[in-house]
């Protein structure tokens, strides 16, 4: 082969390192593989470095921040039952168009859904 010949393999080896390497992160961007969970921790040092916020400021920040999230689980607990009997409702619609062989594979993938749940 010529020197050419080598040229183009190399440079499409190239492209497509960097085109599978950009694929990936889409994808894993926008399925939120690569989504950072919130972090209060994170949160309140971002907060103090963008705010240039004094030392007194912090502890009332955090104080501020544990209210919200005390505040925000109780929310959640008090509209959990609704939320629950919606999933029911539209979990036995889904239940009623499918076939026996489908329900079947519907109540897996349930399972596997609870089991990933659990362990987050």
């Amino acid at each position: 082969m010529t020197r050419r010949a080598y040229l183009y393999f190399v440079i499409t080896f190239v492209i497509g390192i960097i085109l599978g390497g950009i694929g990936t992160y889409y994808y894993a961007w926008n399925t939120g593989r690569w989504h950072r969970k919130w972090s209060e921790d994170t949160y309140i040092r971002n907060m103090t470095r963008e705010l240039s916020l004094a030392p007194a400021q912090v502890p009332e920040l955090r104080s501020i921040i544990d209210d919200h999230i005390k505040e925000f689980h109780a929310l959640q607990e008090t509209n959990r039952p609704q939320f629950e009997a919606l999933h029911a409702k539209t979990d036995n619609h889904i239940r009623q168009i499918l076939n026996p062989a489908q329900l079947k594979k519907y109540d897996e993938l349930i399972e596997e859904h609870k089991k990933a749940q659990k362990s987050k």
